[in-house]
């Protein structure tokens, strides 16, 4: 049965695994020596989650800061984009760069949140 890009199955080529990580690499090195976009501030990159086809990149990312702070480093990213896909293809050579989706990454946020409850809980003696 010939393989196809298109399945529907959630198992990872190891290739793309390792991708991710290089992705993630890469692009927290770029914002480390600075995008010109002064709208991206304090941002990490936590995660990269590339297809299988290596069509689409999701890139998490953290921000420090308000929530305006976080909707205008997103925009940054988003409007920064193409020369980040550049950047990529030139640090790690290979030809097929993927299509870059930045997402905000809730997950500490959310942990963060579940921290503060606990303390909460064992402030009261309930913990």
């Amino acid at each position: 049965m010939p393989r196809n890009s298109h399945s529907h199955s959630n198992r990872r080529v190891p290739r793309t695994v390792r991708l991710d990580e290089q992705f993630r690499e890469e692009i927290s090195k770029l914002l480390m020596k600075g995008l010109k976009d002064p709208r991206i501030g304090f941002v990490t990159i936590s995660r990269v989650e590339i297809t299988n086809d290596l069509s689409y990149a999701k890139v998490f990312i953290s921000v420090l800061g308000s929530d305006r702070e976080k909707a205008a480093s997103l925009i940054g990213l988003r409007n920064s984009a193409g020369f980040i896909r550049t950047y990529l293809g030139k640090a790690l050579k290979i030809r097929k760069i993927p299509q870059l989706s930045f997402l905000l990454d809730e997950s500490l946020d959310h942990a963060m949140h579940i921290e503060e409850i606990l303390a909460e809980l064992k402030e009261q003696g309930e913990l």
